[in-house]
């Protein structure tokens, strides 16, 4: 693995333990897109820092464990601003 994928994980994982945003969140933010962002946090940042990795993967857990509530509350806010419009 080349030296600036590396620092890119480790960024990744760090910023994402910081801020306990979402992968999209993160790829915005750092102006990659989701698929390298979710690559190198669930596969890379593995081989690179292990205790890292370990930390990043209880966040992307709780992410996925409560991303049916988010998705039902944007739907409840798309209904709402339709109704009002």
């Amino acid at each position: 693995m080349h030296e600036h994928i590396r620092h890119r994980c480790v960024r990744l994982g760090k910023l994402l333990v910081e801020t306990g945003e979402t992968v999209r969140v993160l790829a915005k933010m750092t102006g990659y897109s989701k698929s390298t962002v979710h690559k190198d946090l669930t596969e890379r940042l593995q081989l690179v820092n292990e205790e890292l990795a370990k930390e990043v993967r209880e966040i992307l857990a709780y992410h996925k464990s409560v991303r049916h509530l988010r998705g039902g509350e944007a739907t409840r806010r798309k209904w709402q601003s339709q109704k009002n419009q």
